[in-house]
């Protein structure tokens, strides 16, 4: 795996994962009853994005090493997943 392939798979798995961690553990303004004048009652009140970067970023990093390690050890290749049989 090139460098760059390494890097793509990482960023992918970030965003992936950050997109799914983003509404966890979520309190909005309504539920808090303290709405800021110009914003909804479902904005967050405190959405705590320096924590969830830093969660994300560990466990990516987790996913990234198995999955980069199954990619340069060739536990899993192009082939393996050629359920067409169009690699020869």
């Amino acid at each position: 795996m090139a460098i760059t392939s390494a890097i793509v798979l990482y960023a992918v798995i970030w965003f992936m994962l950050f997109l799914m961690i983003l509404p966890m553990r979520l309190k909005t303004q309504g539920e808090s009853g303290v709405v800021v004048p110009g914003t909804p009652s479902s904005s967050p009140e405190n959405p705590e994005i320096r924590k969830k970067a830093i969660v994300t970023t560990l466990i990516a990093f987790v996913l990234w090493a198995i999955i980069a390690s199954l990619i340069i050890f060739d536990i899993v290749t192009a082939r393996d997943i050629d359920w067409l049989g169009m690699m020869n």
